[in-house]
Formats: C-alpha cells, structure tokens, sequence
C-alpha cells in the first residue's frame, strides 16, 4: 500500500490542530494590578479581579478606636511611599478585625485614587505568593496582602512557616511597596514558662507561633465590649432606624451567644430590623 499524499497528511494535522486548539481552555486574561481596587489571589497564577468591595465607613466601627488610628495610618504611609509595617491584628471574635482592614483600605483609597490596591489571599495559597510578588514586584502601586482568619493549629503549621518565610526569611527581599496584614483570633503568644511542662511537639509549635508573631512591626489587640461599648455600638445601627432598644433584651442576646461583640451587636440589631419589617 503507498503512502498517502503530502497535501492529505499536511490536511489531516491542519485538522487535528483545529480540533484542540477548540478544547483547549481559553488562554488567562492578564491581570491589569492598576485597574481595580481589590483582588482575590488564589494561587497557581490565578486572581481574581474585584471592581469594588464591600467595607463599611470607618466611623461606624466603634470601640476600636486605637486601633483604627494605628491601621489607617499605616495603610496611609504605605500609599504615600513611606516606610510602613507589616500587621497582625489578634483576639476576641467579633471585634472588627477583619472589617477594620476592609475599612482601613477602603478610606485610604478614597482618599489617595489608585495609590493602594488590596490583595486578599487564601490560606491554601499562602505557598504560592512569592510568585504573587514576583508579579506585583514592578508595579507602580502599593498593595496591601491581606490574610484573613489565619490559624494556627499543628495541622496548619505548613501556612505559619510560610508567612514567616515571606515575612523575613527567603532569599528574595520583599519590595516596600508590598505589605501584609493578617488577622486572627489568636495572637499565639504563650507565657514562656507555660511551655517547659509541655509536649515537645506542642512547645515546637508555640515557638513556631511566636517567631510568626515577633516578625510583625504592628500587633493590634482587640478584646471583647464592655457593656456600654456594646450598646454604642448596637446604637449605631439602630438609631439610624428609629428603633427602640430593651438593654436587657440586647445584653441577653450577647449572652446566648457567649460574648460581647460587634458582631453580636449587628445581630441583634439585624434581629430588631426585622422585627419591624425594615432593612438594616
């Protein structure tokens, strides 16, 4: 049998190429890293552009008031060019940590058009952000990274030594227009004289969590509501609304729930909006 004609098998391949050139995914749209205010790093390459986020006016958070002066003014040097620090922002649920870098962000950006770019990471991605800097390294921005709820349990231990490592510890130097902020419920922080008794496992582990924390050049602590913060606080939604608060009613409620919180505070608040048939 003789071999097919040239022109046929040139035909059969221009075929074949056709073929996978229409299964193959669609090549990923560059990031435009000047374009958007926030963005979602999700590792292996991949973020996800976000034309607005959500953050409520840095007024409305009350009973951190300390540390939103800390944070603002951070975020604002680190836009304006200056020297600023990476953050950690530890302690009780509820309390704002994570609103308080949305809003932070979000008011820094107002005020300074383009200057700021928030950049939230997964956890599970935390090993992939050096490729992350790689990108953002020669762009004309700064940017904060944001990590949020981050743990600190032996099975996490693999995230912690990668912060730690992106904090201060690789080989390629971190440009200082790249900052971290990270929240958690738990600074780590562990008497020292609590660890002699422990399991080595767990002592490894406490050392682990503390050279993280010593890494930080900003550590804001946030603690649960005295009752008349919490009040202010539950005021700050409710008055806008017209509604009438029952104080007994309200600190019941934090006491179902364990603590004294903004959080909680928004709950019952959301709880009484409904109640009256209004949107909070």
């Amino acid at each position: 049998m003789g071999q097919p004609p040239a022109d046929a098998i040139e035909g059969s391949l221009a075929r074949i190429a056709a073929a996978l050139e229409r299964i193959a995914p669609p090549a990923r749209a560059a990031v435009d890293w000047l374009a958007h205010p926030a963005y979602v790093w999700q590792g292996q390459g991949r973020a996800r552009e976000l034309p607005e986020f959500e953050a409520m006016p840095l007024a409305q958070l009350r009973g951190i008031e300390a540390q939103k002066r800390a944070l603002s003014d951070n975020l604002e040097r680190l836009a304006m060019g200056a020297a600023a620090h990476d953050a950690l922002l530890w302690g009780a649920r509820g309390m704002g940590k994570s609103a308080l870098v949305r809003a932070c962000a979000h008011h820094v950006q107002t005020r300074h058009r383009g200057a700021l770019g928030l950049v939230q990471i997964h956890a599970e991605a935390l090993d992939d952000v050096p490729a992350l800097i790689a990108e953002l390294r020669d762009i004309r921005r700064a940017f904060l990274l944001f990590v949020d709820d981050l743990g600190f349990s032996q099975a996490e231990a693999q995230n912690m030594l990668a912060l730690r490592s992106l904090l201060d510890g690789s080989i390629a130097a971190r440009p200082a227009h790249i900052r971290l902020v990270v929240t958690s419920n738990r600074r780590a922080i562990i008497a020292r004289e609590a660890q002699d008794n422990a399991p080595l496992h767990e002592r490894d582990e406490r050392d682990n969590a503390l050279a993280l924390a010593d890494r930080f050049g900003l550590t804001l602590g946030f603690h649960p509501c005295e009752r008349a913060t919490y009040l202010e606080i539950l005021a700050t939604y409710t008055d806008p609304l017209g509604l009438t608060v029952d104080e007994e009613e309200a600190l019941a409620w934090a006491i179902a729930r364990g603590n004294r919180s903004g959080r909680t505070a928004y709950q019952f608040a959301c709880e009484l909006a409904g109640r009256a048939g209004l949107a909070l």
